[in-house]
């Protein structure tokens, strides 16, 4: 899967929205991470990271369906 940066995306779990900002280098693994913003208010923090390949990978639920972890909502 493609990750559009500026995309808005919806998680599987809770439906909780999210904007793609970059995607980057972790400084000490390389790791390909995806940095994004929480579009709700959250008083932990509104910018967060992930390894790129949770973003994209797919989960089972709690009733045994394969999904996305993460939606993108605006395909344009």
């Amino acid at each position: 899967m493609k990750i559009k940066i500026d995309g808005t995306y919806k998680h599987y779990k809770n439906g909780s929205l999210y904007k793609v900002i970059a995607l980057a280098k972790d400084s000490e693994t390389l790791q390909d991470m995806v940095v994004y913003e929480a579009l709700y208010a959250n008083p932990l923090s509104r910018i967060w990271t992930r390894p790129y390949f949770e973003w994209t990978e797919e989960v089972t639920t709690k009733d045994g369906a394969k999904v996305s972890r993460y939606t993108l909502l605006d395909s344009e």
